[in-house]
C-alpha cells in the first residue's frame, strides 16, 4: 500500500512510517499575485534604468536638456565687445582678437580654492586630447591681488596658450555684464586680509559664428569637453540669431 505524506502548515513533512522513505517535502506554493508583482516591478525598474541611461548618454548628464554637456543659452547673443589688459600689459580687444574662433571665457581669480583651478585644469587636459583651435580666456575678478605677473604664472601653469586678462574693477565688471555673467562680489577680508570672491562658476562658450551659445557648469568632466569641443568648432547649422529653438 502506498502511504500518503502530507505537509503541515510550515511546509515540513512528518516522519514517514517505519521502513518507508519519505519523499522530499514540496516547498509552499507562492501566490500568483506575488510572482506577478515581482515581474512587473522588475520590468518597471529596467525600463526606468534604460530611460535614464539613454537621456544621460545623449547630453552629458543633463536629462532632456540638449545634446551638449553645457546649458544652451536662448537666444544666443553676439560676441561681446570689451577691452582689457593681457598679462604683458598690452590692450586686449576681446571682440577683435577672438572673432571667428571658438572661444571659452571664464571669470575667476587665482586665489580661488576649488572652482577656478578645477575648470582650468580640466579644460587644459581636454585640449591635449583634441586637435581643435580654441581661444581660452581667463578674466580675473580680483585685480587687486591678481597682478599681471601672478596672473601670467597661474594661467600659463595650465596651458601656455591660455590668455589671462585684467584691468580696473569697473572695466572687469563691464566685461562680465557684456558676457551675461553675474558680476563678482568680494567678501570682507578676515583678520589676515584674506577674502573670497563670489563669481559665476560657468565657462561661457562662443562659437565660430560669433554667438555666445552655451555655458558649461562647474563639474563638467574632461570627457564632456573632449566630446563637445570638436562639434562646437565644426557645427554650422545653429538656429538663426534671435531664435528660441533649442540648439541640437
Amino acid at each position: 500500500m502506498t502511504s500518503i505524506i502530507s505537509t503541515d502548515s510550515t511546509g515540513s513533512a512528518p516522519d514517514a512510517p517505519s521502513g518507508e522513505a519519505a519523499p522530499p517535502a514540496r516547498p509552499p506554493s507562492v501566490p500568483r499575485w506575488v510572482v506577478a508583482s515581482f515581474l512587473v516591478g522588475g520590468a518597471m525598474l529596467l525600463a526606468i534604468a534604460a530611460i535614464t541611461l539613454a537621456t544621460r548618454s545623449g547630453d552629458g548628464g543633463s536629462p532632456g536638456r540638449s545634446e551638449w554637456a553645457g546649458r544652451v543659452l536662448e537666444p544666443a547673443q553676439p560676441r561681446p565687445s570689451f577691452v582689457l589688459t593681457d598679462t604683458s600689459g598690452r590692450a586686449y580687444d576681446f571682440q577683435a582678437r577672438t572673432a571667428g574662433r571658438l572661444t571659452l571665457v571664464f571669470f575667476g581669480y587665482t586665489n580661488c580654492p576649488d572652482v577656478c583651478p578645477v575648470h582650468m585644469a580640466t579644460i587644459a587636459q581636454a585640449l591635449q586630447r583634441v586637435d581643435v583651435p580654441v581661444e581660452m580666456v581667463f578674466v580675473t575678478t580680483d585685480p587687486a591681488r591678481d597682478t599681471p605677473e601672478r596672473l601670467d604664472a597661474w594661467v600659463h601653469s595650465f596651458d601656455p596658450r591660455f590668455v589671462g586678462l585684467t584691468g580696473d574693477l569697473p572695466a572687469i565688471e563691464a566685461a562680465q555684464r557684456a558676457m551675461g555673467a553675474t558680476v563678482a562680489v568680494a567678501e570682507d577680508p578676515d583678520a589676515r586680509g584674506d577674502y573670497v570672491v563670489g563669481h559665476t562658476s560657468g565657462v561661457f562658450v562662443i562659437t565660430p559664428d560669433d554667438r555666445v551659445r552655451l555655458v558649461y557648469p562647474f563639474g563638467t568632466r574632461q570627457e564632456d569637453w573632449v566630446r563637445d569641443l570638436p562639434r562646437l568648432a565644426s557645427k554650422s547649422d545653429w538656429p538663426p540669431a534671435g531664435s528660441q529653438g533649442a540648439a541640437r
